[in-house]
C-alpha cells in the first residue's frame, strides 16, 4: 500500500515548481527559503512548551580560538561536546570552511550550530552563483549576523549559537576575525579572540603567547597551546587525546585559501607543547622540593 501523493498548492500546475522557485534575482538563499517555507530555517521552528530533562540536554560545543598573523588567520577548536555533566562526543568538528577564503567555528547548541553553518555555506555559494562575484569579507560577516539574529527565539529558550568567523580579506590583504552575540551583534576583533565555555582561559593564554609578527606555524602552535590552557581549567573543553589520536581541528586561511592542518603535523605540535609543559612542571617541582628541603636541620 502506497501513501497518497500530496495535493499541489492552490493555483499550482501539476509537475511545476512552486512560484518562489521561478522568481529571478534573489541573491540570498536564506531569504528565498524564508519566503518559500519559513519552517525550514533553524530559528523559525516552533518549540513545544516545557523544559528538557537533564538526561536529554542537547550536546554543546565549547571552545574556539582564532588569531591573525601577517599572512592570514588561524582558527582552532577542541573536539569535546558536552551534555550537562556528561561528555556527549569526543571527536566533534567545530571549525568549518565557509567558502574558499573564510572559516567559521561554532560554540553553543551543537546540532543547531552545525545546521546554521551548512546554511551559511549554501548562502555564500548561492550569492556567488546568482551575482557572479564573491561576497566581500564584510558582506559575509553581515550575512552571518543576520542568520544569528533569526535564531534569537531559540536562543531565548536556551538553544543559543555563538559562532566565531574569520577569513582572509582579499581586498585588504590580511586576516580578520569577527565575533557575535546571541542577538546578531557583529564585532571585529584585533589580533585574536576566543568563544565558548573555556574562552576566558584561552583568551588569557592568547594575550601572553600571541606574537603578531609570527608566521603560520607559530600561530598554529599558539592556538593549540591556548586550547590546552582552556582544557586545563574548563571541564567542557577537551585537550588532545594521544591515546585515541584525537587532536584539535586547526584551519589556516591565507591568500591561497582555506586549508585544514593535518593530524600528523598537529601530533608533532601537541607533543612539543606537552614536552615543554612537562619540563616546566618538573623544574617547578624540583625548585619547590629544594626549597622545602633547604631549611635548617634540627
Amino acid at each position: 500500500m502506497t501513501s497518497a501523493t500530496p495535493a499541489p498548492p492552490p493555483g499550482a500546475l501539476p509537475g511545476r515548481l512552486p512560484a518562489p522557485f521561478l522568481v529571478p534575482g534573489a541573491s540570498s538563499f536564506t531569504d528565498f527559503v524564508g519566503g518559500h517555507d519559513p519552517s525550514l530555517l533553524p530559528g523559525r521552528r516552533p518549540l513545544p512548551a516545557g523544559t528538557l530533562a537533564p538526561e536529554l540536554d542537547p550536546p554543546h560545543a565549547t571552545t574556539i580560538v582564532a588569531l591573525t598573523y601577517p599572512g592570514g588567520v588561524v582558527m582552532a577548536g577542541d573536539r569535546r561536546a558536552t551534555a550537562g555533566a556528561m561528555i556527549a562526543h569526543r571527536e566533534i568538528e567545530k571549525v568549518f570552511p565557509a567558502d574558499t577564503h573564510s572559516c567559521v567555528g561554532i560554540a553553543g547548541t551543537a546540532g543547531i550550530a552545525v545546521e546554521m553553518v551548512r546554511l551559511f555555506q549554501v548562502e555564500l555559494e548561492h550569492f556567488e552563483k546568482i551575482e557572479g562575484a564573491v561576497l566581500s569579507l564584510d558582506g559575509k560577516a553581515n550575512r552571518l549576523s543576520t542568520m544569528i539574529r533569526g535564531n534569537l527565539g531559540l536562543a531565548m529558550q536556551g538553544l543559543a549559537v555563538v559562532p566565531l568567523f574569520a577569513g582572509y580579506d582579499l581586498a585588504a590583504g590580511r586576516g580578520r576575525i569577527f565575533s557575535y552575540d546571541v542577538t546578531g551583534g557583529r564585532y571585529e576583533e584585533r589580533g585574536h579572540h576566543s568563544v565558548g565555555s573555556g574562552s576566558v582561559f584561552a583568551r588569557g593564554a592568547l594575550k601572553k603567547l600571541h606574537r603578531p609578527t609570527g608566521d603560520a606555524d607559530e600561530a598554529v602552535a599558539t592556538a593549540v597551546e591556548a586550547l590546552h590552557d582552556a582544557a586545563d581549567d574548563d571541564s567542557a573543553t577537551g585537550g588532545s587525546d594521544l591515546v585515541r589520536g584525537i587532536y584539535p581541528v586547526v584551519a589556516v586561511v591565507d591568500e591561497a585559501g582555506y586549508r585544514r592542518v593535518g593530524d600528523e603535523r598537529l601530533a608533532a605540535v601537541v607533543e612539543q607543547v606537552l614536552a615543554d609543559r612537562t619540563s616546566t612542571s618538573r623544574q617547578v617541582r624540583g625548585a619547590l622540593g629544594g626549597a622545602a628541603g633547604g631549611g635548617e636541620q634540627p
